[in-house]
């Protein structure tokens, strides 16, 4: 019992003397070192896709307007060839024609739908761009309000089911081949109309955006 109480009593004096912190310090110093786990930051992909595309492919990414202040975005290889950052996008519908074989950007360009008489002039852009090209088109604010019907019928030659139920305000993507057929699979139109119960902006939709990966040996 007198060895029992004496060495209570040491411990209580070491306990008051000896700082807790350091105490704990030293037992952690005793205990085998914890192993260190690092999670590898996920790898990005060309345009932000979820997947990389496969070699021999093309990434795309089409990225429509929304209300007035967030503009449109068209990526392809993983470089922005048309958004306001670029400069070449505005209000309508906007534009960017890419060589397929070469992959380089062959002419950008928007239209306004909204002001002004540009309907025409669009569709002799369109009519310019050389055989064997991609066109994308993608709309920002409104696109719909000056648009001619003989404009939406050269569009809808290219492809387009959509363009015909284009209306006030809507969001429209498009992906199309001059000179030669896309695949039946991939992601080439989209669209979205304005509704006051649904709107994410006040006035407008929310964004939408077609993407994927476009086979390079579509001619070969």
């Amino acid at each position: 019992m007198c060895a029992s109480v004496c060495a209570w009593y040491l411990g209580t004096v070491l306990a008051y003397l000896i700082p807790q912190d350091s105490l704990v310090s030293t037992f952690d110093q005793l205990l085998p070192e914890k192993p260190k786990i690092s999670v590898p930051a996920p790898k990005r992909q060309k345009c932000d896709h979820w997947s990389p595309c496969l070699p021999g492919t093309y990434a795309y990414r089409v990225l429509s307007g929304g209300g007035k202040e967030r503009f449109p975005k068209i990526c392809f290889e993983d470089k922005f060839i048309l958004s306001e950052q670029e400069g070449n996008a505005g209000r309508g519908i906007n534009i960017a024609i890419v060589d397929y074989k070469t992959g380089k950007v062959a002419a950008t360009n928007y239209f306004d739908m909204w002001e002004g008489e540009f309907s025409r002039p669009m569709i002799d852009f369109l009519n310019k761009a050389p055989q064997k090209s991609l066109i994308f088109m993608v709309t920002h604010d409104e696109g719909s309000t000056k648009l001619k019907e003989d404009s939406k019928k050269v569009i809808a030659e290219l492809g387009s089911k959509e363009i015909w139920n284009l209306k006030f305000r809507s969001g429209w993507v498009f992906l199309a081949a001059k000179g030669f057929k896309l695949p039946e699979h991939i992601q080439k139109e989209k669209i979205i109309h304005s509704d006051n119960r649904k709107n994410r902006y006040s006035g407008w939709p929310a964004e939408i955006q077609i993407e994927g990966c476009l086979p390079r040996n579509l001619m070969s």
